[in-house]
């Protein structure tokens, strides 16, 4: 085994130092591309270590509000050059991450490289936070400032937590909050040694990180009293049970939540190889395991056969094995539900007469045969709406491909789901397709792409419907972390 792969174990980390769980527990955390092989153990967080880290963050919160928005903002900055600063650490964190979690290990150098280019984008905001609105009378002048909540609640999932915790994490922070990361326990060694690098150069306190299991320690910190708001990205089942347990305390929430994305392949579609590698990202980058990745793909009758035959060309390019490996651009999914769910609806399809083709090149049949969460990126040809595969959310390497014949027919279709995360319109033509994005019941659209390749992450990015409540990223995403208060005096006393 190369000294970069020993069995490592990580601690919680509260007011400012890293520390075992109160009882000692940890818990095993294995590669989803050979389950049998241990990557490490993270610590098992206690009710107790709940109580004790927002506790720690509430104490901090005072002086961390206090700073002016500009010097909190210095601090993001240095943050965001200190998570790269060290190329071996990066290195070794990365490798760390695809064992634990399964992906290409480009995809881990993405989101390493990404957590610190959203801590200075987070900071770009100081100095628009900084200014108040002002209202002048008559009948009175008022001053409209944002103040910071209090401790926030962020709790991250497995796919993509680095990447998810950029969208939380520095705009918490540069509005003044202090806070408690909750990682997702299916991946927390790689994402709690990056969050205690940025924990120890903020005063202690203000960030603190639990590991351990939902179910154990989810419901006491989203109900902690001293919690002032709570920002959730995971399913909607379990978004539907946070905002239930946030209720009792009144606390508010942002929810990011599932998606089943419908891409929208029109009539003057521009379709070459560079479009269906864009396609083939857009669904199956990180083995699909991604909120914001194409779910369903409409397309003009006129068009259906060519975009049958370029995609399906574009996945059996896909090299699916260890994440480690260079050739590899498919790795596992990355636990052993989230398959079941995936090969069951490919089954399903397949039990009621769909065309279902699966793709791709499989270099160690003994590896992939070996026990690990793989799954070839599987295309389902003009896929019944029946079907799980169209009406539900994958979260794998699997897509139904469907036709259309009129734009109206294709909105009517792209908006019949109870999700409205993301989207994406493919036409050359610029008023087309901007008129189209306006009538898609979703909270982002992509022209002629999909996927976080496509994100722009100055804009603020959430959902409609059950794809959730509020928005991260953009300077909405910091105002979310914040409250406004209105100051109201006599005309001329305030202006």
């Amino acid at each position: 085994m190369d000294n970069m792969d020993q069995v490592i174990t990580t601690e919680i980390f509260i007011n400012g130092e890293a520390r075992r769980a109160s009882d000692g527990a940890v818990y095993d955390i294995f590669n989803p591309a050979r389950p049998d092989e241990l990557v490490g153990h993270a610590a098992s967080a206690t009710e107790k270590d709940v109580d004790d880290a927002v506790k720690a963050a509430h104490a901090a919160f005072p002086t961390w509000a206090a700073l002016g928005f500009k010097e909190r903002a210095a601090l993001l900055r240095e943050v965001a050059q200190t998570l790269t600063a060290d190329e071996e650490d990066v290195k070794y964190r990365s490798r760390l991450f695809t064992r634990e979690h399964g992906k290409i290990a480009r995809e881990t150098l993405m989101e390493m490289s990404r957590l610190g280019d959203r801590f200075m984008q987070a900071a770009a905001f100081a100095e628009r936070m900084a200014i108040d609105e002002e209202i002048k009378g008559p009948p009175f002048d008022s001053l409209i400032a944002r103040q910071p909540r209090g401790v926030a609640a962020l709790i991250v999932p497995w796919n993509w937590p680095l990447s998810i915790l950029g969208a939380k994490l520095p705009a918490a922070l540069a509005a003044g909050n202090t806070v408690v990361v909750k990682p997702s326990a299916n991946s927390a060694l790689a994402p709690c040694l990056t969050l205690q690098i940025i924990a120890r150069m903020l005063p202690p306190g203000v960030v603190n990180i639990l590991t351990g299991s939902a179910s154990t320690i989810g419901d006491p910190l989203v109900g902690h009293p001293l919690v002032r708001m709570v920002n959730f990205t995971g399913s909607t089942t379990i978004g539907r049970h946070v905002m239930k347990v946030a209720a009792d305390n009144i606390t508010p929430v942002t929810l990011e939540l599932g998606g089943n994305d419908a891409g929208l392949v029109l009539d003057d579609a521009q379709l070459d190889d560079d479009a269906f590698n864009r396609m083939y990202w857009g669904a199956f980058g990180s083995s699909g395991q991604i909120c914001m990745a194409l779910k369903r793909l409409y397309v003009h009758e006129s068009r259906y056969d060519e975009v049958i035959d370029g995609f399906t060309a574009a996945c059996e390019r896909a090299v699916v094995g260890d994440g480690l490996l260079p050739e590899t651009t498919m790795g596992p999914i990355n636990n052993a539900k989230q398959l079941k769910v995936v090969t069951d609806m490919i089954a399903e399809a397949r039990a009621k007469g769909a065309e279902v083709r699966e793709c791709g090149q499989v270099p160690d049949e003994a590896l992939f045969g070996g026990g690990g969460y793989f799954q070839k990126p599987t295309l389902v040809y003009d896929a019944d709406p029946s079907l799980s595969v169209v009406h539900e959310e994958q979260f794998g390497p699997a897509l139904p491909i469907m036709k259309f014949k009129t734009d109206e027919e294709a909105i009517t279709k792209a908006n019949d789901s109870i999700f409205g995360l993301c989207s994406s319109v493919w036409t050359p033509d610029q008023e087309r397709a901007v008129a189209i994005a306006r009538r898609i019941e979703a909270g982002y659209t992509y022209l002629n792409a999909h996927g976080p390749a496509a994100q722009d992450s100055r804009g603020p990015f959430g959902g409609f419907k059950q794809s959730g409540i509020g928005r991260n990223l953009g300077y909405d995403g910091i105002l979310s972390f914040t409250e406004a208060h209105t100051i109201t005096g006599p005309e001329g006393f305030l202006l």
